[in-house]
């Protein structure tokens, strides 16, 4: 079992930035593949972006292409969501997710086995 727990929401302005934060159990972190989903009120979640574990290659949606960083900090079993001119439609529940098994840094929500409780991100325009 690996437990992922989110920090860093909370309310900020059309073009603020936010940093997330997600930490994960387990001896092996440097192998997971991490992703970063989200959820808008009244809509599905939606793939944000991915890291895979070895190489540490990345994915990013479209909508947050240039705007948002995924990093992962291997010795601190941390994976970080930097965003930068948040837009109102950012606005949604932001959820960590993890494959401990490495492979492909996919970006449906499906082949993440382990998710976080979610961290909410209110952008006001």
């Amino acid at each position: 079992q690996v437990h992922l727990v989110e920090s860093g929401g909370g309310l900020v302005q059309a073009g603020g930035s936010l940093r997330l934060s997600c930490v994960a159990s387990g001896d092996t972190f440097s192998s997971y593949v991490m992703g970063w989903f989200r959820q808008a009120p009244g809509k599905e979640r939606e793939f944000v972006t991915t890291i895979s574990g070895t190489l540490g290659v990345r994915r990013y949606a479209d909508s947050v292409k240039g705007r948002f960083t995924i990093s992962k900090d291997n010795a601190k079993n941390t994976v970080y969501l930097q965003m930068n001119s948040l837009k109102p439609g950012d606005t949604a529940v932001y959820y960590c997710a993890a494959k401990i098994y490495g492979g492909l840094p996919t970006t449906s929500a499906p082949d993440y086995r382990y998710w976080g409780q979610g961290t909410q991100v209110p952008v006001s325009a």
